[in-house]
């Protein structure tokens, strides 16, 4: 199993959405996504993104200004 870590902290979207995306392409079954970043709206995006695709959200917390979401393929 594989963590892959995206920093889009300072992107707004769709750059957030577009690089999990692209990550999750480039993963295998079980691998972890790790996406940290600034930009509210993509904070509420990812995940229904990730319902959407059918992958798990393992973790989505906010610290200050930062949020970090872990998804598992």
């Amino acid at each position: 199993m594989a963590e892959i870590k995206i920093d889009v902290r300072g992107e707004t979207c769709p750059i957030p959405l577009v690089e999990m995306r692209k990550a999750l392409r480039k993963s295998v079954q079980g691998d972890l996504v790790e996406i940290i970043g600034t930009h509210p709206a993509s904070r509420r995006e990812i995940p229904m993104a990730a319902d959407a695709l059918e992958v798990k959200v393992v973790s989505n917390e906010q610290n200050g200004d930062e949020w970090k979401i872990v998804i598992q393929k």
